[in-house]
């Protein structure tokens, strides 16, 4: 499936005969925006952690598998392997992770989170969380299951598209 095509969508409607459309009803715009919005919320309370949402993503799913190489959690954070490799090498130097050569296969790098990484996770996950429930605290508890869950869709749609960076690494 060729990236933004998924679900058969329509051609896109010529410029000259389309008629108006506003930036904010734009939902490329407007996903772009709870993004900004979620990694301020995030940086308020998670500022003491130094650790970016990308980086407490990579933990978490560390912290969950026990162990993954860099390929597989590239996927299960959406993001190329360079990007990821650059944020795991910034958590291991901080002693959170450990990432050593793959008994399985010597071209790939196992990595596991370490007892501080551990910790760190656990102790930061109610500021993390509390960050998640900003960002849709705005919707009713209903409204909040229906954008998770459309969310969840879109991304499901679209699960071949890889964002190529991530500043926020």
């Amino acid at each position: 499936m060729e990236c933004g095509r998924a679900g058969g969508n329509p051609e896109p409607a010529d410029a000259d005969t389309a008629p108006s459309w506003p930036l904010a009803d734009r939902p490329g715009f407007l996903a772009r925006r709870v993004h900004q919005i979620h990694v301020g919320l995030f940086s308020e309370r998670c500022a003491a952690f130094r650790i970016t949402p990308l980086q407490y993503s990579l933990l978490s799913e560390l912290v969950e598998r026990g162990e993954a190489d860099q390929t597989t959690l590239a996927h299960a954070v959406a993001l190329d392997r360079t990007t990821t490799t650059g944020a795991l090498k910034r958590l291991e130097a901080r002693a959170l992770v450990s990432r050593t050569t793959s008994t399985a296969d010597r071209r790939a790098q196992a990595c596991r989170p370490t007892q501080a990484g551990r910790d760190l996770h656990a102790t930061m996950a109610v500021a993390a969380r509390d960050a998640h429930a900003a960002t849709v605290a705005a919707l009713a508890p209903d409204e909040r299951e229906t954008l998770v869950r459309l969310m969840k869709k879109l991304t499901t749609a679209h699960a071949g598209c890889r964002d190529v960076a991530d500043p926020q690494v």
